[in-house]
């Protein structure tokens, strides 16, 4: 199917949304996307624990109509890797992807940022 897929690798970051925090991490993509004009259409988003019980990384995922969002987090290494794909049957959604990618770069703050975009299809 044709579309754009955004991959972020983000290290060093150094923004307000707390690496750790699944329900900020949920709370900031689901902005993001609906900010962009994308439409959810489900998420998930589960916290890790450490065996001292200490908050650790967050996975997540948003599905959305026109593919999804995806986010993995690294609090301890200030490192996270997103994803966000789009299909663009029956209109072109790439600055929506676009957009989206650069509301969660500018989210995590990360000093070594790397995008690479992918045209699938």
């Amino acid at each position: 199917m044709h579309g754009l897929h955004l991959i972020a690798d983000l290290q060093g970051c150094s923004g307000d949304t707390p690496l750790d925090d699944g329900d900020a991490l949920r709370a900031l993509c689901l902005d993001a996307v609906a900010r962009a004009g994308l439409r959810a259409v489900g998420s998930l988003f589960h916290p890790f624990m450490g065996e001292d019980g200490q908050a650790q990384g967050v996975t997540g995922v948003v599905l959305l109509v026109e593919s999804h969002l995806a986010v993995h987090t690294w609090p301890e290494l200030r490192s996270v890797t997103c994803d966000v794909y789009v299909c663009n049957v029956g209109g072109d959604n790439s600055a929506r992807a676009e957009t989206v990618m650069a509301q969660l770069v500018a989210a995590f703050d990360p000093s070594e940022p790397q995008i690479q975009r992918v045209q699938r299809g």
